[in-house]
């Protein structure tokens, strides 16, 4: 438990230091189980980052009951970032539904469409942006730091979470009382779009239920990538 101690409170400093050096700032939450313990940990400390969600409109319903949990318990109330509708029902015209289980190139586009437009007016105005992320959830982000050089919205992106592991993670939730996503106990680690979603077996990478139909080397929904790389490419100096 002193391990854990001892991250949470590197992760409490790392917090404090965008809230003091990096204002405005914004957290993007996917109501998932590590971003449960970054807003615990910010709204705890009421600290000046605004938390928000991409509602894509194809969430479970269980994710979206999270915005509820999060009002009842803290008294907040997660900001909502939703595509532009003429955008998806131009997609969907074009290519049908789910046209993303097509190809990963029909996929990364309905992620462009619900997921990365959304989040750049989201960040738009903002110095930094916090993340969830964390270097053992999935192959393409064993390189993942705390501080990075952001290209693509010319901002600091702050992954406090990154040193954190699994176990870490639900230590902190249960030991605090958090809430958390109920499909967690459903088998799903990791939660995106209801379509794109599915829960694992045991022995499987935690990400594994992600576009569980395509190679591990391209399951990143766009977010954080620029020109087909991922955009952690510039370490930032604490």
């Amino acid at each position: 438990m002193s391990e854990l101690n001892a991250l949470i409170q590197s992760t409490q400093q790392t917090l404090e230091r965008i809230a003091r050096d990096f204002t405005p700032a914004v957290f993007a939450s996917s109501l998932a189980a590590e971003d449960m313990v970054l807003t615990d940990l910010i709204l705890k400390a009421k600290l000046p980052i605004a938390i928000f969600s991409l509602e894509t409109g194809r969430l479970h319903a269980e994710t979206l009951a999270m915005l509820d949990k999060v009002k009842e318990n803290y008294g907040y109330e997660i900001a909502l970032y939703r595509p532009q509708p003429e955008a998806v029902e131009a997609y969907v015209a074009q290519n049908g539904l789910n046209a993303f289980y097509d190809s990963v190139d029909m996929r990364k586009e309905c992620c462009r469409i619900r997921k990365v437009e959304p989040l750049g007016r989201a960040l738009a105005g903002n110095k930094a942006w916090v993340t969830g992320q964390r270097r053992a959830q999935a192959a393409t982000r064993t390189s993942l730091m705390v501080e990075e050089d952001d290209p693509a919205h010319f901002m600091t992106k702050f992954n406090p979470l990154a040193d954190w592991s699994e176990q870490d993670v639900w230590d902190y939730l249960r030991g605090n009382g958090v809430p958390y996503n109920a499909l967690h106990d459903k088998g799903f680690p990791s939660i995106g779009c209801e379509p794109c979603t599915r829960a694992i077996e045991p022995g499987e990478d935690v990400r594994a239920g992600r576009w569980w139909w395509e190679n591990p080397e391209s399951k990143e929904c766009g977010l954080h990538v620029v020109d087909g790389k991922l955009i952690r490419i510039k370490p930032v100096a604490a």
